[in-house]
């Protein structure tokens, strides 16, 4: 065992044995021991030895004040997956409860953040083990923790998939939990990855006005604390600038440069006692003027993560605006520790607390019953995310909502009987839309009848959460069965209709059996029902059988192809020239024109379609419209094509369009424009937008030679920073 490696396990337990004397040290030393005995010889990538990794992450357990048994965990966490040192080793040597710690680490770290379907498995799992041992989640919040203060040292591809899962999945879970210390610092960690030229920014803002703000909030300090010793008010007071991905959502948000953003000073105030709090606030109010709407009270109505404090913004100094937080000191622990604050200072969760930090977990698990995939995924960016908006019952009593929360969502959140007999709401006092917003600090009446026939459908494109879309599905399910049979069957009949897709559907037996399959369906009627309820989209039902359906073409014509070439002799192909680069069997001296909609070059394998009037069109054979179109009454208007063989002598160039998807990032447009300028490549449009959560798409128009060159320019893309992928358009960008 190395020196400076005894120093710091030293120093772990000396930190352990201060926090918390009744620790079992023996034991914590002891996993120390086996961790650096499983690991010896293994390296992190920036070249440390990997102990160090474990050590960290048992550092930052016993920061969150959590018990010998996690700290132990924490120091083994990785044992499992990375070494020999097994489950049953761990549960003979340290007990149960630690082996089970490691276990479900360990299953965390196999999560996959890719395709959705996954991603729902995925999630759900980690909510099960949340749910079970809430301990795990801590332990892994550590883990990515320290990892993430690491992510330099990872391949700049990897770096920004962690980054990105971490901002998405476990930042979010931190705040769900109260952990605010942790979640502002994986908030900064990835920001610096994800955009690095953003984050630098304002770094070096923040710097240039360190004097300034330093002076600012000084000066308040002193102004508020003379105040209140003038008033004998007992407290501490401190003041910060506010986290940088803070700061960085409010520029995103408003559109505004660091210098526009003012209100990114805040003041904390502690009190011995909630009347304190108050007390504080008139006294503030009284130095500063507030600004209205700005005041939140969580002391008498609580975030769901347990958050209590008093928030005011007031007009400083110089007109400049800032934040004041007024909490007492068991306040500030839960909001700094969240959840962990419960073994910090109280020595684990009792059962009203345990109730009250599961709470969300199981909603979110019940949520995830007959749901898909998409939806799932989205409703807990919603729950993890959302803002909250707090109404309150005609009886007082107060509900928490996430922002953009309608009457029928709070008439689902009280109870599902509530919900199926709702006829209309009362918004303070007044009759409202049952599609209204509903806002902070209104009082709603929930208006109900026993005569009432249950949800209208359209209640699921109206609601805002997950619980209350899920409820309404469940009642159609339930209660009207063969309605939704027949409600089903008439919508995907009139989809496959529309897609000329009926005959081949319900003539093939294979095609419907191949969809049951893909959706676990036992029989179609179970497909109607979930289609009539909105279980599952149409969208996906048609998707699938167009799919199989062409499957199921191109096979029979592979078959039909193969009894020609058995029974026929193979026709000579005449050997011929093109102006257009193209020649048609059977076919001189016509008009050619190239498809919009697939925008073949040569080497792509084509087909020719004789159109009315405009000569033949030619497209790829893999184009959506030779498959959707090549039916029995087209059949004969297809011929083969092939390039002329003199085309790539004569260099002449064909138009073709990509479609390039980024992941947000300033000058990537000029850094793919001046990568083609470079592969000397004509570019005949080239525009971009923005999509949700931080991902872009860039349409470019160019001319090339052929397959080879186009492949090489597709392959030159994918290695531009921020580019996620590159594809050839299915359709013209200008149609």
């Amino acid at each position: 065992m190395s020196s400076p490696m005894k120093t710091k396990i030293d120093f772990l337990i000396e930190r352990v044995q201060k926090q918390n004397p009744s620790a079992n040290v023996k034991k914590i030393r002891a996993a120390y021991e086996c961790a650096a005995a499983a690991h010896e010889g293994q390296k992190r990538r920036n070249g440390e030895p990997y102990i160090i990794h474990p050590v960290a992450v048992a550092e930052i357990i016993v920061e969150m004040g959590l018990d010998t048994d996690s700290i132990c965990a924490g120091l083994l966490h990785d044992c499992i997956e990375d070494t020999e040192f097994g489950y049953r080793e761990i549960e003979n040597k340290f007990g149960t409860s630690v082996a089970e710690l490691v276990d479900g680490v360990t299953r965390l770290g196999m999560l996959r953040y890719s395709k959705e379907q996954e991603q729902m498995e995925d999630l759900r799992k980690m909510f099960m083990a949340m749910a079970k041992d809430i301990r795990v989640i801590l332990i892994k919040l550590a883990d990515r923790l320290h990892n993430a203060r690491t992510f330099q040292f990872l391949p700049e591809r990897k770096q920004r998939d962690k980054a990105l899962e971490t901002m998405e999945i476990y930042a979010p879970i931190a705040h769900r939990l109260g952990m605010s210390r942790i979640k502002w610092e994986l908030e900064d960690l990835c920001l610096r990855i994800l955009d690095p030229i953003g984050y630098q920014e304002i770094v070096d803002g923040l710097q240039k006005q360190s004097d300034r703000y330093e002076e600012f909030l000084d000066h308040i300090k002193e102004r508020i604390s003379s105040k209140l010793n003038e008033a004998g008010i007992g407290h501490s007071i401190s003041a910060r600038v506010k986290h940088i991905y803070s700061i960085y959502r409010k520029m995103y948000a408003q559109h505004k440069t660091i210098n526009e953003i003012y209100d990114i000073c805040a003041v904390r105030v502690i009190v011995d006692s909630v009347a304190d709090c108050y007390n504080v606030l008139g006294y503030v109010h009284d130095l500063y003027k507030p600004i209205p709407g700005r005041f939140k009270d969580y002391i008498s109505t609580p975030k769901p993560n347990g958050y209590q404090s008093l928030h005011t913004t007031v007009i400083g100094r110089d007109g400049i605006p800032f934040e004041i937080q007024i909490r007492t000191e068991e306040m500030h622990k839960m909001a700094e520790y969240g959840v962990a604050a419960h073994w910090k200072y109280k020595q684990g969760l009792d059962k009203a607390s345990n109730e009250q930090a599961f709470s969300w977990i199981r909603q979110l698990l019940e949520a995830q019953q007959d749901t898909e995939a998409e939806d799932f995924i989205k409703a807990i960016k919603v729950d993890l995310f959302a803002d909250e908006v707090f109404v309150f019952t005609p009886k007082g009593d107060v509900v928490n909502m996430p922002a953009g929360a309608t009457p029928i969502d709070l008439a689902y959140a009280i109870h599902s009987a509530v919900g199926n007999r709702m006829t209309g709401a009362k918004v303070n006092g007044r009759i409202a839309p049952i599609d209204s917003i509903l806002k902070n600090g209104d009082i709603v009446e929930i208006l109900t009848s026993k005569e009432t026939h249950g949800p209208s459908r359209d209640w699921i494109k109206i609601v805002r959460t997950t619980e209350a879309r899920n409820k309404i599905k469940q009642w159609f399910k339930k209660e009207c069965r063969e309605e939704n049979i027949v409600k089903g069957h008439e919508d995907l009949d009139r989809e496959l209709r529309a897609n000329l897709l009926y005959n081949g559907f319900y003539e093939n037996d294979e095609v419907i059996q191949n969809t049951l399959n893909k959706f676990s369906f036992a029989n179609i009627d179970e497909m109607y029902a979930a289609l009539g309820y909105g279980g599952i989209t149409l969208t996906k039902v048609i998707n699938k059988v167009k799919d199989e359906v062409g499957r199921m073409r191109r096979a029979a014509e592979r078959v039909e192809k193969a009894e020609q070439l058995i029974t026929q002799p193979q026709p000579v192909k005449k050997v011929r020239h093109s102006q257009s680069g193209v020649i048609v069997e059977g076919i001189d001296n016509c008009l050619v024109k190239f498809a919009r909609c697939c925008t073949p070059i040569p080497g792509d394998d084509i087909v020719g379609f004789i159109t009315r009037g405009y000569g033949v069109s030619i497209h790829r054979r893999d184009c959506v419209n030779v498959r959707i179109n090549e039916d029995d009454k087209d059949r004969s208007r297809w011929v083969d094509c092939w390039w002329d063989e003199d085309l790539l002598e004569r260099k002449c160039t064909f138009s073709t369009g990509l479609q390039i998807s980024t992941r947000s990032r300033i000058g990537i447009l000029s850094d793919i424009a001046v990568l083609l300028a470079q592969s000397k490549v004509n570019v005949r449009d080239m525009n971009a937008r923005d999509l949700d959560d931080g991902y872009g798409v860039i349409n470019v128009v160019i001319d090339v030679t052929g397959v080879k060159q186009l492949q090489h320019i597709m392959n030159r893309i994918k290695t531009t920073k921020g580019v996620v992928g590159v594809t050839r358009v299915t359709s013209d960008p200008h149609s």
